[in-house]
């Protein structure tokens, strides 16, 4: 179908203005009747999260995420606009994308007016409906509202005349969707200026005031701890959102897991498989979990999930670096690449430490736990009692970079009882994976106090304790 060019063909279209919120309603309620998803790619919110922000725009409310950082407040801002119509008619040549029925500039105005049903239409896909500002201290009024543009005031118009403007941020989403992240970093004046925009819908601008009644949905986010860290919220401000919703971390290991499955960029080189095993990851996953459970983490700033995904590229980028070395194709991360997630780490979690450079042992002593977590979830002590015994009985592992898959083959071969129970870890007969599952078992013998390790740069020795 050909869209409409100018008012007359888009009244003879039939097609009939909305304002936004109910524009957004009505494609939700289509999706919702439909069975389909309002909002793809968030995993962990379907009890929680997500049925508040339905509810809020089904009711048609501004919304305030509240919640640390990494926990995707702004992806599902930015995917509100999926809600919006594909495409948007408006006056053409309107800088607030004013609508055809209801112009509220007075360029548009003066056109209506002028050409009538000639004036000509254009139409805004939903992509350029979106505003999104990241608040800093620094923002002023010019930049969310606008300013007098003085090249329009040189051309011999007066201040008070709308056209001498340069619209800021807000006017140019009219008609769409409009976000500010961080809020309370926002000057407390600037949110003065935000809340007279739109709600009493005019503008000061140099003392003249701007009749400016535009169609906006706000949406914000911010950390709680902004409110008495940097900046706060106003009073009339904060009351001026009709929803506010408490986002939070992952609640499960699997569904961390998942996360960080979809978001991590997958390490593609040429001739190598890569394969994470699901154990691997839920190293990865727990060792999040307990970060944010630990006394000695600041829990105030929190733990993103950034750092689960982080944590799992490198852990699949060791293990190629570590397979390349070796001239192996197949590459599978082992629990001695799991020192390499100490640069990925260090800089998203907020070590308390009163001793000057712990920070590191104290990583350690989490991502060791998190192996000895997994390992519990997997074996109980007298699953391994055959393997111990034959360690107690002289044994010796050595595992590292440096050790290849084979020689891990080679080991299994020779000790049918950790042959088993690497096959409760496994179903594969690759080396590589098998390779993987025997240092989890090792390790976590050793973690247990089960086993002896004697660790000396990339290699470790393993021993019974007999």
């Amino acid at each position: 179908m050909t869209q409409p060019r100018n008012l007359g063909e888009l009244k003879k279209s039939g097609w009939v203005s909305r304002p936004v919120k109910e524009e957004m309603r009505r494609n939700a309620v289509a999706l919702i009747t439909a069975g389909d998803p309002l909002f793809d790619g968030v995993v962990g919110y379907e009890n929680t999260v997500l049925p508040q922000l339905e509810n809020a725009v089904l009711a048609g409310h501004d919304v305030i995420f509240l919640g640390e950082r990494g926990q995707a407040k702004t992806r599902m801002i930015r995917s509100l606009v999926n809600l919006l119509d594909e495409w948007m008619p408006y006056i053409e040549g309107s800088e607030i994308y004013d609508d055809p029925y209801n112009p509220v500039s007075k360029h548009a105005k003066d056109l209506v007016k002028k050409r009538g049903d000639k004036t000509p239409v254009a139409w805004a896909h939903r992509d350029v409906r979106y505003g999104e500002k990241l608040a800093t201290p620094d923002t002023s009024i010019a930049d969310l509202i606008g300013e007098v543009d003085p090249i329009k005031v040189a051309e011999g118009r007066y201040l008070s005349d709308e056209l001498t403007l340069h619209y800021g941020m807000v006017p140019r989403t009219n008609r769409g969707i409009f976000a500010i992240n961080e809020l309370p970093d926002l000057a407390e004046r600037i949110q003065v200026g935000l809340l007279n925009v739109l709600e009493e819908r005019d503008v000061q601008i140099r003392g003249y005031k701007v009749q400016l009644p535009l169609d906006v949905l706000l949406v914000a986010s911010a950390n709680p701890e902004d409110y008495t860290n940097r900046g706060r919220m106003i009073t009339p401000l904060k009351d001026r959102f009709g929803a506010q919703i408490r986002t939070h971390y992952p609640l499960e290991i699997d569904t961390e897991i998942d996360i960080a499955e979809q978001e991590a960029v997958p390490l593609d080189a040429p001739g190598l498989s890569i394969t994470v095993p699901e154990f691997m990851a839920e190293v990865i996953a727990t060792f999040s979990h307990i970060c944010r459970s630990s006394p000695q983490v600041n829990q105030r700033s929190g733990v993103s999930v950034r750092m689960t995904v982080t944590n799992y590229e490198t852990l699949a980028a060791n293990a190629t670096r570590r397979a390349l070395q070796a001239g192996e194709s197949q590459v599978v991360p082992r629990v001695s690449d799991l020192d390499a997630l100490m640069a990925s780490s260090s800089g998203k979690i907020e070590i308390e430490s009163i001793e000057e450079g712990r920070e590191g042992q104290i990583v350690k002593q989490m991502l060791n736990a998190a192996v000895l977590e997994v390992f519990k979830g997997r074996f109980s002590p007298e699953d391994l009692v055959a393997v111990v015994d034959s360690f107690d009985g002289g044994t010796v592992a050595h595992t590292g970079d440096d050790v290849g898959s084979a020689e891990y083959a080679d080991l299994l071969a020779s000790h049918p009882a950790l042959a088993e129970a690497a096959a409760e870890l496994t179903d594969s007969s690759d080396p590589a994976e098998l390779a993987s599952a025997v240092e989890l078992i090792l390790e976590g013998l050793h973690l247990s106090k089960r086993l002896n390790k004697e660790a000396l740069g990339v290699r470790a020795t393993y021993r019974g304790r007999g």
